[in-house]
């Protein structure tokens, strides 16, 4: 019989206990059975009562960023600019509700400019607010549109006869004599550039106004009153259109002729007394039939003539205004292409030769203070050498009847 280490050590007479042992009620294959048992009901139970439709597809996590803050929102958060007394103002100022600020660029020079322009009739604008009728109109020739009022034809009276510059006995001098014409665009945007215009040059010289500016028809007015013939020029779509924008309500090659004729109601509201419609840029517009057709045709119907300023040789303006038997003159020079004394004076000169070739010949030119002042100088002695400056539509009704 064994006898162990303790039992040596005990007392006499007495017996040693043994120590106990703690024992698992289970084994370690039943407790791993167990575990694995957990985790099933578990994964049936998320299966069965989760109501996730994109329950185990793939899933991944990415961090969004706040972007980055446009250049508009930045100049938003800015405070406002404070201007100290004797300090220039650079900043362009915010837009206002019914205006917009669109960037001229002077076909001649091809300085751009900033102004800014009525929207009341962008073709979002809640309400359009008509302009009043001017003084010196004929009523009989106005006729109400969504717009305000714009020009129209009865019977032999129209608007090309009734505000036509010049008399009768002008007229009658000029078929008898080499004449020339010369329309002055761009006008009504700037009021001291038109002021110089109207009163430094030559009542003959015919002004062609935009429809834009604060209040073009005040200058209209100021422009009839010194006896200036007066032209409306609409804003057509040019070949870089829209980097190259020339304001709102642009006639587009692209647009229907509804769209179009729509825009050209409300160019032609804004002022009154105007004889003819002419383009302000629109060298795709001018050039695509489609789209010059409902034009001519709208401008013949209310007695208006159509004057093309030539910039573009592929022009289809003059076939055009011929299919409607309506009156048409094209610029046969830029007098100020080239802005500067001795190229604009060479200009003038193949005006003069033109015209005593020809009879009649029509110039343009932009309202540069160089172009004024050479123009103003040149006509002074213009009959000495056998030439008349006259208006538009007598240089019309000479190359009608030749």
């Amino acid at each position: 019989m064994a006898v162990s280490a303790d039992d040596l050590s005990a007392p006499l007479g007495q017996k040693s206990t043994r120590k106990r042992r703690f024992r698992l009620p289970f084994s370690g294959t039943q407790a791993l059975a167990t575990i694995l048992a957990l985790l099933l009901l578990g994964f049936l139970g998320v299966a069965i009562f989760n109501n996730n439709p994109m329950g185990g597809e793939p899933v991944a996590r990415v961090a969004i960023k706040a972007p980055a803050a446009t250049d508009d929102q930045k100049v938003a958060a800015k405070p406002p600019i404070e201007v100290k007394h004797g300090t220039p103002e650079t900043a362009k100022a915010p837009e206002v509700p019914g205006q917009k600020t669109i960037t001229i660029i002077d076909g001649s020079s091809g300085a751009r400019k900033d102004i800014v322009v009525s929207s009341e009739g962008s073709d979002n604008a809640a309400a359009d607010v008509s302009p009043p009728v001017m003084t010196g109109i004929d009523q009989k020739l106005l006729e109400k549109s969504r717009h305000g009022m714009v020009p129209i034809a009865i019977g032999a009276l129209k608007p090309v006869t009734a505000y036509a510059a010049g008399s009768e006995a002008e007229r009658a001098r000029a078929m008898k004599m080499p004449s020339i014409s010369i329309v002055i665009g761009g006008l009504g945007v700037g009021a001291a550039k038109t002021t110089d215009a109207i009163m430094k040059l030559p009542l003959a010289v015919t002004l062609g106004f935009t429809p834009y500016g604060s209040d073009p028809g005040k200058l209209v007015e100021r422009a009839r009153a010194q006896r200036h013939e007066v032209l409306l020029q609409l804003p057509m779509e040019p070949f870089d259109y829209p980097d190259n924008d020339p304001g709102p309500q642009t006639l587009l090659s692209s647009a229907t002729a509804e769209q179009n004729l729509d825009r050209m109601m409300w160019h032609m509201s804004r002022f009154q007394g105007y004889v003819g419609v002419a383009n302000f840029m629109g060298a795709r517009f001018i050039a695509t039939d489609t789209a010059m057709q409902p034009i001519a045709r709208e401008a013949s119907k209310r007695g208006l003539a159509l004057f093309d300023d030539g910039s573009t040789p592929r022009s289809v303006a003059a076939a055009a205004a011929e299919g409607q038997g309506m009156p048409f003159a094209r610029s046969d020079v830029a007098i100020d292409a080239v802005p500067t004394s001795a190229d604009i004076d060479k200009a003038l000169a193949r005006l003069e030769g033109l015209a005593k070739e020809r009879g009649v010949a029509v110039g343009v030119a932009s309202a540069l203070p160089i172009s004024i002042e050479r123009i103003s100088a040149w006509a002074k002695t213009l009959e000495s050498r056998g030439v008349m400056l006259v208006p538009l539509t007598t240089a019309m009704l000479k190359s009608k009847s030749s």
